[in-house]
């Protein structure tokens, strides 16, 4: 018996934003090989799944005691099992105590990375997110609501630095969001943005500096399933430029050019 369970293993996948193009190659493989696919119901795109000879199981109605029983059982039978997370599944995922849990029950995991939809919104706002002399700092952050944030981390806190500040999970909390991100330090003219369900059909981005934004992002009903920005980087001036390629910039594979 010990043996089976040092060979039982759970994938867990990150599906990407939405787009079935921003699957990895490997994502792609390990879902057309397993046996079952436990998916993150809505926030995963059919089209992903369409085609697979797995057994597929949403687990939007599911507990972690129930998803934890699936992934074991089928994975200590010798079955090629995937947990199947939406972006990727270090972001504001569940993947920690799924792994923890699993660990209990013998079975050893392989985490696959996936395309973030915060990297996917900020391709299509065709933006940099770190831009010489506007900003250097990228902060991941979400709103505290019914999942608390630490005091530390407050939005009030994070708003001092006026990095570039992506928020994920925290679109239905928009007024509070701009009132603390003005409150905290920036001013209220910073560009921002707001991209729903990025890489799918329903595509919708909307753009308002951040004292407008609220308003805006009601009128377009959006409520969830989006990514909120703040920086000047959506709006960089003109001229900043990279060391790398500046002619007048040494390194190891340059010298200077007049």
């Amino acid at each position: 018996m010990g043996e089976v369970l040092n060979k039982a293993k759970v994938y867990l996948v990150g599906a990407g934003p939405g787009d079935p193009e921003l699957l990895t190659i490997k994502a792609r493989r390990l879902l057309e090989e397993a046996d079952l696919i436990v998916f993150a119901g809505s926030l995963v795109p059919q089209e992903i799944l369409s085609g697979l000879k797995g057994e597929l199981v949403n687990s939007a109605s599911l507990s972690l005691p129930e998803i934890i029983s699936l992934l074991s059982k089928a994975a200590k039978e010798g079955k090629k099992v995937i947990r199947l997370h939406s972006g990727d599944p270090s972001l504001f995922g569940a993947i920690a105590e799924e792994m923890e849990e699993l660990e209990k029950q013998g079975v050893a995991c392989e985490v696959v990375p996936g395309v973030s939809s915060f990297l996917a919104a900020a391709a299509a706002l065709g933006c940099e997110l770190t831009v010489p002399e506007v900003s250097q700092t990228l902060i991941i952050t979400r709103a505290s609501g019914r999942t608390p944030v630490p005091e530390k981390e407050s939005l009030k806190e994070l708003s001092a630095h006026q990095a570039t500040m992506v928020l994920f999970l925290s679109a239905s909390l928009i007024d509070k969001v701009t009132k603390e991100l003005i409150e905290g330090g920036y001013p209220p003219e910073t560009p921002a943005a707001c991209v729903y369900r990025v890489g799918w059909p329903e595509e919708k981005i909307i753009r308002a500096p951040l004292k407008e934004l609220a308003r805006a992002v009601k009128e377009a009903d959006i409520r969830k399933q989006a990514l909120i920005f703040v920086g000047q980087v959506l709006e960089p001036p003109s001229g900043k430029r990279s060391k790398l390629y500046d002619p007048a910039f040494t390194h190891g594979f340059r010298q200077p050019k007049e």
